[in-house]
């Protein structure tokens, strides 16, 4: 028997599924903003950061409690993946505080690189992953090669627009690729970020 496995939904349901996926992907992506607010303030971006975090908790514990706030509630149950609609959605955290440690673990373009394949390379792993992934060996819990390979692209390419040095943005993209496809469920959101900043400190030239 094939260790490539098709998990793919029927057509239908990927179509119904598309829509907050893609809602849910951009508001993701949003958090390549980090590094430019960074670049005008490092301390005040990470304060915001911070807020944000609490924020959201505070608003996602109501909503676990059966009780509603003003536009992030709505927002929240627009994109909840069907197996999170009956706990706190750890997401929005994980994605909150994976740029956060990029921001005080590395510096400036390091971070940028780090919060980078946090934004598109996740985001593409996960849309190419979902609609277009067909081979996913038994070894990566459901994902997909597709998705990993687009994780590799989107990452390797951001960190060369940064760094110009394909090297590094290689070494960049292999290890967002590979926090990407472990079982991390939400907690990919530190991975990725952090797996990208350190192997690129291990490459940069001293």
């Amino acid at each position: 028997m094939s260790s490539l496995r098709s998990h793919t939904p029927e057509p239908e349901a990927r179509i119904r599924q598309l829509l907050p996926e893609l809602v849910r992907k951009c508001i993701h992506i949003l958090i390549a903003l980090v590094p430019w607010f960074a670049a005008l303030d490092r301390s005040y971006t990470a304060l915001l950061l911070m807020g944000g975090i609490l924020v959201y908790s505070w608003a996602e514990g109501l909503r676990f409690m059966g009780f509603s706030t003003p536009f992030i509630s709505g927002v929240t149950r627009a994109v909840l993946r069907k197996q999170e609609q009956d706990h706190f959605a750890l997401g929005p955290v994980t994605l909150g505080l994976g740029a956060l440690l990029a921001l005080i673990l590395f510096p400036p373009r390091v971070a940028a690189v780090a919060v980078y394949a946090l934004a598109f390379g996740d985001s593409a792993a996960t849309l190419v992953g979902r609609f277009l992934g067909h081979l996913r060996p038994a070894f990566m819990a459901g994902k997909s090669l597709e998705g990993s390979l687009s994780c590799f692209a989107a990452s390797a390419l951001a960190a060369y627009l940064v760094l110009s040095d394909w090297r590094i943005a290689a070494g960049a993209g292999l290890a967002s690729m590979l926090a990407e496809a472990l079982p991390f469920g939400d907690f990919d959101n530190l991975a990725i970020p952090l797996a990208s900043g350190i192997t690129i400190l291990i490459l940069l030239p001293l």
